[in-house]
């Protein structure tokens, strides 16, 4: 009976083992760093410092909308107008395109400044405003 009760209490003993090897695994495998930083003129292996491309100009308004603003405006989160809404529209676009852009680049309400995009330029905001204005008329 002792024997019996070794054999199984070793069994259980090195079970537990390999678990907790695997939980550790996973945990050093969840905390590990997920990359690392490169300076413009160290070596950092096989990968090289991303190139900068000079811009063409504004994102058109579909675009922006489609990365910044249709979080909110697809599904009326914290009240936003739903893009194509035109009755929750109406009022809004009354008070002028001016005051609509102002209002997406300054904040208003629930909105932040230009929707959370602080590295939008206001003309990208502007187009994002005018795209919205036209789908929701």
């Amino acid at each position: 009976m002792k024997r019996v009760l070794a054999v199984v209490l070793l069994g259980f003993g090195l079970t537990a083992g390999a678990v907790m090897a695997n939980v550790e695994d996973e945990i050093r495998s969840r905390i590990a760093p997920v990359g690392e930083v490169c300076m413009q003129g160290d070596e950092c292996g096989a990968a090289a410092a991303p190139t900068q491309t000079a811009s063409s100009g504004p994102r058109p308004g579909p675009e922006v909308y489609d990365a910044v603003c249709m979080a909110c405006h697809t599904t009326g989160a914290a009240g936003a107008p739903k893009k194509g809404d035109a009755a929750a529209w109406a009022p809004r676009i009354d008070k002028g395109m001016e005051t609509l852009i102002s209002h997406a680049v300054n904040g208003f309400n629930a909105m932040p400044a230009k929707g959370g995009c602080a590295s939008c330029p206001d003309e990208e905001i502007a187009n994002a405003v005018e795209y919205l204005v036209s789908e929701s008329k």
